[in-house]
């Protein structure tokens, strides 16, 4: 066996998921297999490790609809830099927790579209649809309105972990060792 996997394989024992890097649909489709199975051989609680400093939206929702059907609690430890899509995950999380030198950048993801111009346009409403609802999702759990959500991914801003345990994103900061 290699080492990544005997790693992997340990994390899995652990019932502990890494979601590193760039979210897309592949890195989703990973996550959400790991959790589903899981999930499925015991209902004790599954650790999440993030830490994706972008992302897709739409394999971001993907994951956070996998995330809502777990019956297992469901732990998120942000680390590293969350950003984009990826920071949607926390509201998932039943209980969310950062690392003390973690950081959030609330920013719009980015989105490549192809196709006539009425193709453009139908895939350009439905990526601000599905925008509008990671804004309705993160202004329920930070308890601010989904304008102010908007306005500060718009303006692309960058949160250390005790700026965003007071804006409402996650519940506490890991305490050092």
């Amino acid at each position: 066996m290699s080492l990544g996997g005997w790693l992997q394989e340990q994390l899995f024992e652990r019932r502990i998921v890494l979601v590193t890097g760039q979210l897309d649909d592949g890195a989703a489709a990973k996550a959400a297999a790991a959790l589903l199975a899981l999930d499925a051989s015991a209902a004790r609680p599954i650790d999440l490790h993030l830490a994706s400093p972008d992302g897709a939206l739409g394999a971001a929702f993907a994951l956070i609809d996998t995330a809502e059907m777990l019956t297992s609690a469901l732990r998120v430890l942000c680390r590293g830099q969350v950003g984009g899509p990826a920071i949607g995950l926390v509201t998932a999380a039943d209980h969310c927790t950062a690392s003390p030198h973690a950081r959030f950048h609330l920013s719009q993801p980015t989105a490549r579209f192809a196709g006539t111009p009425e193709e453009i346009a139908a895939q350009s409403r439905q990526q601000q649809e599905l925008l509008w609802k990671l804004y309705g999702r993160l202004a329920q759990r930070t308890r601010r309105p989904a304008e102010e959500i908007a306005e500060d991914m718009r303006r692309g801003r960058y949160l250390d972990a005790q700026e965003a345990l007071v804006y409402g994103l996650i519940d506490e900061i890991t305490a050092a060792r």
